[in-house]
């Protein structure tokens, strides 16, 4: 039955875009975050799903799309170099049959980043993308909100739609997208046009964010608290009573601390005694080796070179109590530290992800990519936060929240290996498609001459 009805839904979708080619796209979006593939029995994961929209979003692209609106950013042109190097690591890497697991979605994702932003023409298109961004999400986070509220989650514990441990169904990872598509759904919620806000929309999205902000609960994640965090301080830039809102923030947090789940409590509290946690402790090894590995190899290893690495350190005396993290069956004396031998364990953070599987120029294009879209909607919020047009007071707002989520990510990202997360890479291409999109704008209002951008006697004229 549950296979009818994925079917049914992606008929309709499917139907909808042969009328509009750009929808596929946006289908192409949702089957990469709620991979429906994974939650059939047979029908959907019994064809490549994802190849065969993708082929028809491209093909819609090339015969119905209008391409002279298109244009090609520099941070698109680093995506192919990252792209092509990426390959060469892969097959060049020191395991190359290793590297080709990775490699088999990692391309999809870089590829479907560096089209996205050609189709990305008009500020509907913009606006469509970031909700079915935001509402396929929510198919994960309002069921694990309501998980939550039930029963309480739990590390490794809190299943959403489907028993699965990878992409956004890790708990991690949906914990820190979660806190990161906050600022988007806000921005929905006011500016929007396909679901005009009314109070519908709004406590709808009251319910979403609340939803969202139980996810690092109920997966006990601990990038999730730190992503909370980042999203608390980076409000303090736009309110007016700052001490107010830090006093109202902490009291906040007070308040709620006694409602949560002891287990949350006790898995948070293995961040002060890190050198006691086990996870903590096997990061920090990591880190070191990647480094050395780096320097010893500044091109990088390629896709899962940390399968070699070998590990060797010291746990401290967990005198907490806590032991929340506790991985093998021994018990830490209080006489000393214990030697931990461990081997090929992940990065667990995206920066030495990219430097252990892709070396220096590896990380460098990364950062490029990553800072470059953090500071471009810098400039578009600077550029376009006092205009007072009607047709641009969706700009800034929209540039905020994309800059906001874009740092959340970079947050959490120093905890969680997510250097390659296609819902990441979405955000990437909505940040260019938005900045390409102004620009052609901004071009084309120059090229209209003055008398008639704006008539005599009536400036509120002006189209753009």
């Amino acid at each position: 039955m549950r296979d009818l009805i994925f079917v049914a839904y992606m008929l309709v979708l499917l139907l909808m875009a042969f009328k509009r080619p750009f929808i596929f796209t946006l289908i192409y979006a949702y089957i990469d975050i709620v991979a429906p593939q994974r939650l059939s029995y047979f029908m959907l994961n019994s064809i490549p799903l994802s190849l065969l929209v993708f082929a028809a979003a491209f093909l819609g692209y090339i015969i119905a799309d209008d391409k002279k609106d298109s244009r090609f950013s520099v941070r698109q042109g680093a995506m192919v170099i990252l792209l092509i190097y990426c390959g060469y690591t892969s097959f060049q890497g020191a395991l190359p049959e290793d590297a080709m697991e990775k490699w088999d979605w990692v391309w999809k994702a870089l590829v479907f980043a560096i089209f996205l932003p050609l189709t990305l023409r008009t500020k509907l298109r913009i606006e469509a993308l970031a909700l079915f961004m935001v509402l396929s999400a929510a198919t994960l986070i309002i069921t694990g909100g309501i998980k939550t509220l039930a029963s309480g989650g739990g590390y490794g514990a809190l299943v959403l739609l489907v028993n699965d441990n990878s992409g956004l169904y890790e708990g991690s990872i949906i914990s820190m997208v979660a806190i990161a598509i906050i600022p988007l759904m806000l921005w929905l919620s006011k500016h929007g046009t396909i679901f005009p806000p009314d109070w519908r929309v709004k406590y709808f999205t009251m319910a979403l964010v609340f939803a969202a902000l139980l996810i690092p609960i109920g997966t006990q994640a601990r990038t999730g608290l730190v992503c909370i965090g980042v999203l608390a301080l980076l409000q303090l830039r736009f309110v007016k009573y700052r001490f107010l809102y830090a006093g109202l923030a902490i009291t906040a947090g007070l308040l709620v601390t006694p409602f949560l789940p002891q287990s949350f409590s006790e898995r948070m509290g293995t961040i002060q005694n890190y050198k006691a946690d086990e996870s903590a402790s096997t990061r920090i090894a990591v880190w070191e080796w990647t480094i050395e590995y780096a320097n010893a190899n500044p091109m990088g290893g390629g896709f899962n070179v940390y399968r070699l690495n070998k590990l060797r350190y010291e746990l401290a005396p967990d005198k907490s109590g806590n032991g929340a993290d506790q991985e093998y069956d021994y018990e830490l004396e209080d006489t000393g530290p214990v030697e931990v031998t461990d081997e090929g364990r992940a990065f667990h953070s995206s920066y030495f992800e990219m430097l252990g599987e892709q070396g220096y120029p590896g990380l460098i294009l990364w950062l490029f990519i990553h800072l470059g879209g953090i500071w471009r909607m810098e400039v578009l919020y600077r550029r376009y936060r006092s205009s007072a047009k009607p047709s641009e007071t969706w700009v800034a707002p929209l540039a905020v929240a994309l800059q906001n989520a874009h740092i959340i990510y970079m947050a959490g990202s120093l905890f969680v290996g997510v250097a390659f997360q296609p819902f990441v890479y979405m955000l990437v291409a909505l940040q260019i498609g938005l900045d390409t999109y102004l620009g052609r704008r901004e071009k084309e209002a120059k090229a209209i001459p003055i008398g008639a951008r704006f008539p005599a006697g009536n400036l509120s004229a002006a189209r753009f």
